[in-house]
């Protein structure tokens, strides 16, 4: 892999606001969109993450499976509530939409850093944005992006499950919202009906015992870019066990976006070589190099790296949960860059790579996304 300068379009900016992405640039972060920059993957890079991604995808949820099955909650630091919404949610195999793993890779081979499988977001970014990049620089080669079309493709596959109505729920964040107009797009192009509420909204009729939308409509399928340890605290926790709604994510989800999934992933799968060694605790296991991380935190939050000649630290409001440790592993440089490797799920199928970078070797909001060709 690697990291290549290349001719800047000169409407990007139009351009990709015409396509959503509205927060190219931003007071805080400065520009987020990697415009005049790409990552180069070999063909073989490419199959390895591919393969990877389905590889651990599967590991991942055979993990889950045994969590329930042998009720490791605490593990998680799951609560009664919590635990019984997994179990519930996994016996009646729910269905999952789509997921994020966040890989590196070493020598050529995909390691996992962490699984975003209940709120991943820089989704239109991977799906659309910097496939149009892609066909506008006509650059040869490929991309690793058949995001849209399996997105569209797995809501046809959902519709025994869910519909024919799906609300669409976020929080008053621009990109939160972004990515769920995104998602709700391509339900509507797969031949869904759709509405948009805000979280805050939702509401519970103790009469029908169901949520319900601002017009006191039934919400029976809800997809909700917010995570389920919000609200498993939020203020429709009590009712929560009694809801009848079809969530997209599932609340088997809980179990994988916990980073403490690691340790547990490591016990079950140990010396994998797509696994890096993981423990609740700083043991001999993991050497003098690891990363500290909270198992509920989120953008780069909480973060500690302890590794010869490396030391870096973030604050964050996420070290109540507790922390897992993992085994510290390079991310690489590039232009004084550390790239982050996402690789995109749809259903149980590998779907495209999206790529972010920061000048940190913890990466937070402050990344920037860059598209990729596959040469």
């Amino acid at each position: 892999m690697r990291r290549r300068a290349v001719a800047t379009r000169p409407d990007w900016r139009a351009r990709v606001e015409a396509q959503g992405l509205v927060f190219h640039t931003t007071e805080q972060t400065g520009v987020y969109w990697g415009e005049g920059t790409c990552y180069e993957l070999t063909p073989a890079e490419a199959d390895a993450i591919t393969s990877a991604t389905a590889e651990l995808h599967h590991m991942c949820v055979a993990a889950v499976g045994r969590v329930v099955r042998d009720r490791r909650f605490a593990e998680l630091g799951l609560d009664p509530l919590s635990a019984q919404l997994v179990e519930d949610s996994w016996n009646r195999r729910d269905p999952a939409l789509y997921g994020r793993l966040d890989l590196v890779l070493c020598d050529g081979v995909p390691k996992l850093l962490e699984y975003n499988a209940d709120t991943p977001t820089s989704l239109l970014e991977a799906a659309v944005i910097q496939w149009q990049w892609f066909e506008d620089t006509a650059i040869a080669g490929d991309q690793a992006n058949a995001l849209h079309d399996k997105l569209i493709k797995r809501w046809r596959e959902l519709q025994g499950r869910v519909g024919p109505l799906v609300h669409f729920a976020a929080v008053d964040d621009l990109e939160d919202q972004m990515t769920t107009a995104y998602l709700r797009d391509t339900a509507y192009q797969a031949g869904y009906a759709t509405a948009s509420i805000a979280m805050e909204d939702l509401g519970w009729d103790p009469t029908q015992r169901q949520l319900v939308d601002l017009e006191g409509q039934p919400i029976t399928s809800l997809f909700k870019l917010y995570p389920w340890e919000g609200l498993v605290t939020d203020e429709l926790a009590p009712v929560l066990a009694q809801v009848s709604t079809l969530w997209l994510e599932p609340a088997w989800k809980m179990v994988l976006s916990n980073k403490a999934i690691l340790p547990i992933l490591w016990q079950l799968f140990p010396e994998h070589p797509n696994l890096l060694p993981a423990s609740r605790e700083p043991t001999a296991l993991l050497g003098e190099a690891w990363v500290r991380k909270p198992l509920l935190g989120r953008e780069g939050a909480n973060v500690t790296l302890h590794a010869p000649g490396v030391s870096d630290s973030t604050s964050g409001p996420y070290e109540a949960r507790g922390y897992v440790y993992q085994a510290y592993v390079d991310l690489g440089e590039y232009d004084g860059m550390h790239p982050v490797i996402g690789s995109w799920l749809v259903g149980d199928s590998a779907a495209g790579i999206g790529i972010r970078e920061s000048e940190s070797r913890i990466t937070s909001n402050t990344a920037r996304f860059v598209p990729h060709v596959i040469v």
